[in-house]
C-alpha cells in the first residue's frame, strides 16, 4: 500500500510562525497522529510501510521533526519526504509523489491536519479498495454526514445512491449546499489510472487550484467502481485549520480519554478539568483529582490517590502513593506508599523507594531516598544518596554545586538531620549520626556520634537604636515645647 500524507500547507489562520502540522493536540504535534496510526496498519491489509510526506510551507522545521521521530523510534526512519514549492491544491501535492508510488499497489491519501482517524477506520477503508471480479480496484472515499457541513465539499449521488461527484463548497449552489455528506479528503486510489488523472486535472474552480476530489468524476467516465465508508466516530474526520478548531478537538480528545480511563475503572473527580498530554496507564482504584495534568509516559500502580492540581510527566508511581495538591513530579520514580506533597518538587533522577515522606515545600534532584526516609519541610535535596529511616529536617539543604561541578553527598541508614543545617558536598553522613539544628558540614560525620558545628551563643548587653525623628516631627515637637512655656496658668480658686 502506498500511504502519502499531505502536509504542505500553511494554516494562516492559526496566525503562527510553527507549520501547521506541527501545533500540538494533547502534547503531540498533529502530523505525529497520523504517522503513529499509519503504522498501526495490520502489515496484511497493508503491506511495508513506507509513509510519503508531502512538505511545502516550513518544510525545514517538519523535517527537524521527523529526524527527531526517528531518534525516538527506528519504525519511522522508513518516512520518506517530497516538496510541494508552490502550494497549487490538493491534487498538486500529490502529483510530487507520484514518482515515488509502486505502480502496483492502491495509494492511501492522508492529511497532517486530520489527526484523530483511527486505525481500525482505515483498515476498512482498505478493505473496501479492494480488486473486484474483474480485476478493478476501487477508488473508496471516507465520508460523514454531519449536522453542520459549512466548510466542507459535498458528496453528489445519483438516485441509485452511487457515487457520481465531490463539490467543494466554494464552488456549490444552494442545493449541493444541503448535502450533509461531506468528503473528508481521505481516501483510496487506483494507481495505475492516477497519473493520468492527476495530469488531467484542470484549475477552472473559486480558489483555482488542482482538486484532487475531482479524480472522482473521471472515475465515474471510467466506470471504474467507487465505494464509500464512513468513521464510527465523528471527531475521526475533524481537520484543523484554526486556534478556534484546534482548541475544540483539544477538548473533545480530552472527553474521549477522560471517558475511557473512568471504563478502565479510574476515579475522575471531574472528567472535565484533566488533561492527558500523551500516555496515561493507571492500575485499579487510581483517584485523580482535578486540574491533573499528565505528560509524556506516566503509570499509576493500584490505589494511587493524586491530588488537585498536580503536574506528573515521564514518571511512575507505585502502589498505594498519595501525592498532595500543587506537586510537579519529572522524570521520578515514586515507591509504593510513598507520601508527597503539598507543593513538592521531584526532579529527573529522582528515585523512592517504598514508604518515603517527601513534604511541603521540598525539592528532590537527582537522588536516591531509600525506604521510609522523610524530608518533610522546606529542604532541598539534590545529588544525593539517601538511606533508610533518614529524617531530614526543615531548611536543611545539599550544597551540590560549587559554581563548575556538581557534588554527591551521601547520607546513611538511621541519620538524623536537625533543621537548618548544610551539607557542603562531597561528605558523607555515617550510619546513625546525629546533626545538630544549624549544622555547616563540610567534613565526613563519624557513625553513631552527634555532630554540630554551632557558634557559641553569647549575651551582650544591648540599647536599641532609637529611630532618628525626621525634620517634620523636630518641627512639631518645638511648637510643642513652646506652647507648654507660654501657656497661662491656671488660678487657684
Amino acid at each position: 500500500m502506498n500511504i502519502v500524507i499531505l502536509a504542505a500547507g500553511q494554516g494562516k489562520r492559526m496566525r503562527s510562525a510553527l507549520p501547521k502540522v506541527l501545533q500540538t493536540l494533547a502534547g503531540k504535534p498533529l502530523l505525529q497522529y497520523v504517522l503513529e496510526t499509519v503504522f498501526s496498519l495490520s502489515s496484511k491489509r497493508s503491506g511495508s510501510i513506507n509513509p510519503i510526506v508531502v512538505l511545502g510551507h516550513g518544510a525545514e522545521q517538519v523535517k527537524q521533526f521527523l529526524h527527531g521521530l526517528e531518534q525516538v523510534n527506528p519504525q519511522f526512519k522508513t518516512v520518506s519526504t517530497v516538496l510541494q514549492a508552490e502550494q497549487k491544491g490538493t491534487g498538486h501535492a500529490l502529483l510530487q509523489a507520484l514518482p515515488k508510488l509502486n505502480p502496483k499497489q492502491a495509494t492511501l491519501v492522508l492529511y497532517g491536519d486530520v489527526p484523530l482517524t483511527s486505525s481500525s477506520t482505515l483498515a476498512n477503508l482498505i478493505r473496501l479498495a479492494d480488486p473486484d471480479r474483474n480485476g478493478n480496484c476501487a477508488l473508496t472515499l471516507l465520508t460523514q454526514d454531519l449536522d453542520d457541513p459549512t466548510g466542507y465539499g459535498r458528496i453528489v449521488r445519483n438516485q441509485d445512491e452511487s457515487i457520481q461527484a465531490i463539490v467543494e463548497e466554494k464552488d456549490a449552489d444552494s442545493t449541493v449546499k444541503a448535502i450533509q455528506e461531506i468528503n473528508t479528503g481521505i481516501m483510496v486510489l487506483p494507481t495505475p489510472s492516477l497519473k493520468a488523472w492527476l495530469k488531467a486535472l484542470k484549475t477552472k474552480n473559486a480558489q483555482g487550484e488542482y482538486y484532487l476530489t475531482d479524480v472522482v468524476s473521471m472515475a465515474v467516465k471510467a466506470n471504474l467502481p467507487i465505494r464509500s465508508a464512513q468513521a464510527q466516530e465523528e471527531y475521526e474526520v475533524i481537520g484543523v485549520n484554526s486556534r478556534d478548531q484546534l482548541a475544540e478537538l483539544e477538548g473533545t480528545l480530552q472527553f474521549v480519554l477522560a471517558n475511557q480511563l473512568m471504563q478502565d475503572g479510574v476515579a475522575l473527580a471531574d472528567p472535565s478539568r484533566i488533561d492527558i498530554r500523551g500516555t496515561l496507564q493507571c492500575a485499579k482504584d487510581v483517584y485523580i483529582d482535578v486540574g491533573c495534568i499528565f505528560e509524556g509516559c506516566v503509570s499509576l500502580g493500584q490505589g494511587v490517590s493524586i491530588g488537585p492540581y498536580c503536574v506528573v510527566r515521564n514518571s511512575s508511581i507505585g502502589t498505594g502513593a498519595k501525592i498532595d495538591a500543587f506537586s510537579y513530579i519529572d522524570q521520578a520514580q515514586v515507591g509504593d506508599e510513598c507520601r508527597i506533597g503539598p507543593y513538592a518538587r521531584l526532579r529527573p533522577g529522582t528515585v523512592l523507594a517504598k514508604e518515603v515522606h517527601i513534604g511541603n515545600f521540598v525539592e528532590v534532584k537527582n537522588s536516591t531516598i531509600a525506604a521510609h526516609s522523610k524530608a518533610n519541610h522546606l529542604s532541598y535535596v539534590g545529588d544525593s544518596t539517601v538511606g533508610s529511616r533518614v529524617n531530614i529536617g526543615a531548611g536543611t539543604i545539599t550544597c551540590n554545586y560549587d559554581g563548575v561541578n556538581k557534588h554527591r553527598t551521601v547520607i546513611e541508614d538511621d541519620v538524623f538531620i536537625g533543621s537548618d543545617t548544610q551539607l557542603v558536598a562531597p561528605v558523607k553522613v555515617g550510619r546513625g549520626a546525629i546533626l545538630g539544628a544549624g549544622t555547616t558540614l563540610t567534613k565526613d560525620a563519624p557513625p553513631n556520634q552527634l555532630t554540630i558545628s554551632r557558634v557559641k551563643q553569647n549575651s551582650i548587653p544591648w540599647k536599641k537604636p532609637q529611630p532618628k525623628k525626621s525634620i517634620r516631627e523636630k518641627v512639631v515637637s518645638k511648637k510643642i515645647s513652646a506652647q507648654k512655656l507660654t501657656a497661662p496658668r491656671k488660678r487657684k480658686a
